[in-house]
């Protein structure tokens, strides 16, 4: 009896030690994977034609976006983001490698990232530093984007338009819209990638609120949103007077400047105004709805603790100002975006934080890469935002801007530079100088560059345009031969 009790005790003692090797063998061999449970997921939302002032959290009373809205109470929203070339295939260009045009070398829809560009993008240095990485929505730079280097790819660029289109034919047969078909494809990754050994970071790009292409353009909005606003009245901006577009020079002032092409159909009446700027707002609270869904999946899931949030949109959208609907040029309504970043981890004096500091698309790859405890190559422009906030790095005092895509009479090219408080553009194929107190004039309604009050403002805009130009400006032989596609 004593040996057969032994013997029981001699196997259960066995059994003990081999389950304790086996769990310490994994817990070390989870330990070794690259990047395991310590390093944080990454979403970053991106959305289209999205202008700063269109986000509840931003101080738009109209607008519905409440799960934003709460993502940026509770972490950094920067109120003075900006792109540094206001067209979605630069900017994106520029989001992916922290550089500007010039060094990107991405001046049209239709050329691609060269091979030494994408390794130094964000999501490629992400893979090599062990994250799985995801593309979902619009990819927007080039005509055969990198699906090989996704782990998970969704793109919704229809037939190499370089646009998706609002409405495509789902796996059922059924109509679906853009925004639906991310957010389905959102929860189908967070399924997939979101409790595995590595952590992730996914890309979403919605077309939203990007308008339909078309004669007019529209914007498409989901059927659930229709009723959104229909009982409000949107007031007219301050520069819709026919007197701001009227004040503009006659090289500017056309009917083929796409931007007043584009006005006639979507502003041209108060009905229309109406009608369309609701649905600009329409398509940011459906993407406010995934963003939300997508929050209530990471909580789901249990990894919502370890998950961070980045919001931005690519460029920002003219609706009626100055008599124009669109982007490219320099004004705020162009070129000044929403920007929130959302960590559950960051320390408590950059919680619930209104960042003053001018932050630019070409910071969202850096701070990325930081926040992944990836260093950044050098040819990187941009900075990590999150040593700006926390005062580790020195604020910017202004940056350069361009836009040279097509040139006039369509778009005409525009350089410049942008500080808190004054605003420089130079139209370079006719030397036609802006100059704006943005801070005492925030609607651009008067240009100073002709009042001799203004000339020591002018005169050091003026250096500081061409100390700039002399990095960041284009050659004028690489601007030429780019073709229209929106």
């Amino acid at each position: 009896m004593k040996i057969q009790k032994a013997s029981v005790l001699l196997v259960t003692l066995s059994l003990f030690i081999v389950t304790l090797v086996s769990f310490r063998n994994k817990y070390i061999e989870k330990s070794n994977k690259p990047n395991a449970s310590t390093k944080p997921n990454i979403i970053f939302f991106l959305t289209d034609d999205q202008r700063w002032d269109a986000l509840g959290a931003m101080g738009n009373t109209i607008i519905r976006t409440p799960h934003l809205d709460k993502l940026a109470r509770a972490g950094i929203l920067f109120q003075n983001a900006y792109v540094t070339t206001s067209i979605c295939c630069v900017s994106r260009a520029s989001l992916l490698t922290g550089q500007y045009e010039s060094y990107h070398n991405i001046h049209d829809f239709s050329t691609d990232l060269t091979q030494e560009a994408l390794s130094g993008t964000y999501p490629v240095l992400l893979k090599n530093a062990g994250y799985q990485i995801a593309s979902i929505g619009k990819f927007g730079v080039g005509k055969h984007p990198p699906e090989a280097i996704y782990d998970f790819w969704v793109n919704t660029e229809a037939g190499g338009k370089g646009q998706p289109d609002y409405i495509i034919t789902g796996n059922d047969g059924n109509p679906v819209h853009d925004t639906d078909t991310l957010n389905n494809a959102i929860q189908e990754f967070l399924d997939k990638f979101g409790n595995n050994d590595k952590p992730f970071c996914l890309s979403v790009s919605f077309k939203a609120p990007h308008e339909q292409d078309g004669h007019p353009p529209q914007y498409i909005t989901q059927p659930a949103y229709r009723d959104y606003y229909k009982d409000v009245t949107i007031p007219e901006p301050v520069t819709a007077d026919p007197k701001y577009w009227q004040q503009l020079p006659a090289f500017f002032r056309t009917d083929t400047n796409f931007a007043r092409a584009r006005w006639q159909g979507l502003f041209g009446t108060p009905e229309l105004f109406q009608e369309n700027v609701k649905n600009y707002y329409r398509l940011i609270s459906g993407v406010d709805d995934a963003v939300g869904n997508t929050m209530n999946k990471l909580r789901e899931l249990g990894i919502d603790k370890n998950t961070i949030i980045i919001f931005m949109g690519d460029n920002g959208m003219f609706l009626g100002e100055h008599g124009m609907e669109g982007k490219w040029y320099g004004y705020e309504e162009s070129i000044r975006v929403p920007l929130l970043i959302y960590d559950p981890n960051v320390p408590d004096k950059i919680r619930q934080y209104k960042a003053p500091q001018i932050a630019l698309n070409i910071d969202i790859a850096p701070t990325i890469l930081a926040m992944a405890g990836v260093q950044a190559p050098k040819q990187m422009q941009g900075i990590n935002l999150i040593d700006l906030v926390s005062n580790k790095l020195p604020e910017r005092n202004d940056f350069f801007y361009q836009h040279y895509f097509l040139g006039g009479p369509r778009i005409p090219k525009v350089e410049g530079v942008v500080t808190k408080d004054f605003k420089y553009m130079n139209y370079i194929e006719h030397s036609y100088e802006e100059l704006y107190d943005v801070r005492h004039d925030p609607h651009e309604t008067t240009n100073l560059a002709g009042d001799p009050k203004y000339k020591t403002e002018l005169n050091t805009l003026r250096r500081r345009y061409k100390e700039l130009g002399k990095i960041y400006a284009v050659p004028a032989k690489q601007r030429a031969g780019a073709k229209a596609v929106f």
